[in-house]
């Protein structure tokens, strides 16, 4: 028989134990232990809006974690190509050391914000605007290192500035070999390797992965617009796994080989907020960030749990300062005194 217990003109249901699966809302009585209970949940996580950066950009190369992160490059619409450097550390951006080269689509490799490398991109002082330049960020100041082998820009990058790895992208129509590319490069901290293509040509892909032995390349623009095809590396060769449900390019992303999301973007010819969260096998949508944007970046390092996302293009032609932080599916059971 049910039994209900009188709490301030309201009947709680009452209970010897709590329910082993109590759903958003609900509240109970525990008679054993003579409190109130209720149970709250957000499965979906949510983007919270945070601190500006110091400087509105688009097609920023970063990385780093929610709570360290860098970001360096970029273009102010119309077109000046920046070398400006911004650290994150929980709360507020810092400007610190420029890049040696103005670029913009570049993306590179981050964990933290005090270790990154940035390769490649875009800047019309160079003769076909395609950069082939490689530059580690050592905490402090930012050091050129050895080149790519192909220059292109809207490189995607997963790894460390020890061991990092860069796939696809394009070349400017001036340049040597002009179009959308599916080479591979692989970085060993002090030279790069070209190592096996991918399956399919993209510019702009998001990457997700920790060192240059496995990663995902996911999304970006094939050549004929924004696919939704996924490509995860084993060490030696690119295999296709599963869709995005969305065909996306030029979005943004945090996380692990195995767990993590992707951001924003152009999907498939207007710019969104769209996220997707990857477990490892399937992708799953989730709530979008708050301001749409496409040519974002993101804090490599993030996770299901905690992102961070940053600067980009809400509308054609256009830059934003904007942060926003991703907060992971929370529940909790509160217990309240009973009188």
């Amino acid at each position: 028989m049910t039994t209900y217990k009188d709490i301030r003109g309201t009947h709680i249901k009452t209970v010897t134990t709590d329910p082993p699966a109590p759903v958003n809302g609900q509240m109970w009585y525990n008679s054993t232990s003579q409190v109130m209970k209720g149970f709250t949940s957000n499965p979906a996580g949510s983007w919270t809006t945070l601190a500006n950066m110091n400087q509105e950009r688009t097609a920023v190369g970063g990385g780093g974690t929610k709570d360290a992160a860098i970001a360096y490059g970029g273009q102010i619409v119309p077109g000046t190509y920046q070398s400006l450097t911004e650290t994150w550390n929980g709360t507020s951006w810092t400007e610190v050391n420029n890049l040696n080269t103005p670029r913009s689509n570049t993306y590179g490799a981050a964990r933290t914000n005090t270790a990154a490398l940035c390769f490649g991109g875009l800047n019309d002082l160079q003769p076909e605007y395609n950069i082939k330049a490689v530059e580690n960020w050592n905490g402090s100041s930012w050091t050129e290192v050895n080149d790519l082998n192909m220059q292109r820009y809207g490189i995607g990058g997963v790894g460390t500035n020890t061991a990092a790895l860069c796939f696809g992208g394009a070349q400017f129509p001036t340049g040597p070999a002009p179009g959308v590319k599916a080479v591979t490069e692989s970085w060993n901290g002090s030279s790069w390797t070209e190592v096996n293509d991918l399956n399919t040509t993209r510019n702009a892909p998001a990457g997700l992965g920790a060192t240059n032995t496995n990663g995902l390349c996911v999304g970006g623009y094939d050549g004929s617009g924004g696919t939704a095809k996924v490509e995860s590396w084993n060490g030696s060769s690119w295999t296709e796994t599963t869709d995005l449900n969305t065909a996306n390019q030029g979005q943004g992303a945090g996380g692990e080989y195995t767990t993590g999301l992707v951001f924003g973007g152009t999907d498939p010819s207007s710019i969104t907020g769209k996220t997707e969260e990857w477990n490892g096998s399937a992708w799953t949508e989730v709530n979008d960030l708050n301001t749409g944007r496409r040519n974002i970046s993101g804090s490599y390092a993030g996770s299901t749990s905690a992102n961070l996302a940053f600067a980009g293009g809400p509308t054609p032609g256009s830059d934003t300062a904007g942060t926003e932080g991703w907060t992971a599916p929370v529940t909790s059971t509160v217990t309240f005194t009973a009188s």
